[in-house]
């Protein structure tokens, strides 16, 4: 499904071009071994101590410490290429960047304007809190459980609410509940044919405009938009 009134302008090397927002997602469930308590102590130490996450935040976290404490972290990452390449996306995940990230929910957003040229593939660490990953644009709720998998366009609203929410509220996170979500995150080149083709990315929709602009953006219905942080609907950027 492509979703004509969207386009995005990307940097592609040292220029900016335009595409089609992909208006498909892959989602699934891979098998993965549970964290050891003693990682998962670390995890809620990191975001405790250096992170202070409040209701919405995603923040990176130190990948190379779980690495080393995680003996299943590399069977992990071999069940995401597996289940990549069975979704016709062929090694594309081996020479993606990859980062470990943590959220308390998130709000509506999208990533056009830093992440353009990428769809994001995600792969949920975490046991089920009754959180889910909700794209207000085409409905999908997907429940996060251990084993959550993702691709989808980054220039697509999304969100992590509490299941059942219609929207994103800061006060479905309470302090004293442990609410965050583990994942780890690869950044896919939109130009890979096979992504492009998955998500129905169309290339070089305003070959013009892009010339004109100095900076990644995405636009709807012919100007600049963002995206509600509570209810994920596009309107004019400020």
């Amino acid at each position: 499904m492509i979703q004509a009134s969207l386009t995005s302008y990307f940097w592609s090397g040292d220029a900016l071009r335009s595409r089609s927002v992909g208006g498909n997602m892959l989602s699934g469930k891979v098998e993965v071994p549970s964290p050891p308590p003693r990682l998962v102590a670390d995890w809620n130490r990191e975001i405790a101590q250096r992170l202070f996450l409040e209701p919405g935040d995603v923040e990176q976290m130190p990948l190379a410490r779980t690495q080393v404490r995680w003996p299943d972290y590399d069977r992990c990452v071999r069940a995401m290429a597996d289940w990549t390449r069975a979704q016709g996306l062929g090694d594309v995940l081996a020479g993606s960047d990859i980062a470990l990230m943590a959220c308390r929910g998130a709000r509506y957003h999208h990533d056009g304007e830093q992440y353009g040229g990428a769809a994001f593939c995600n792969l949920f660490l975490s046991e089920d809190k009754g959180l889910d990953v909700h794209f207000p644009s085409s409905g999908h709720r997907i429940p996060l459980v251990r084993g959550t998998a993702i691709v989808f366009d980054t220039c697509q609203p999304h969100a992590v609410i509490r299941r059942g929410a219609s929207g994103f509220d800061a006060a479905d996170f309470p302090t004293d509940e442990n609410l965050s979500q583990l994942f780890l995150t690869w950044e896919l080149p939109v130009e890979a044919s096979c992504v492009a083709r998955a998500l129905g990315v169309e290339f070089d929709v305003d070959m013009a405009g892009a010339t004109r602009l100095a900076q990644e953006q995405v636009w709807k219905d012919g100007a600049r938009a963002q995206v509600d942080p509570a209810s994920g609907q596009w309107g004019p950027a400020d």
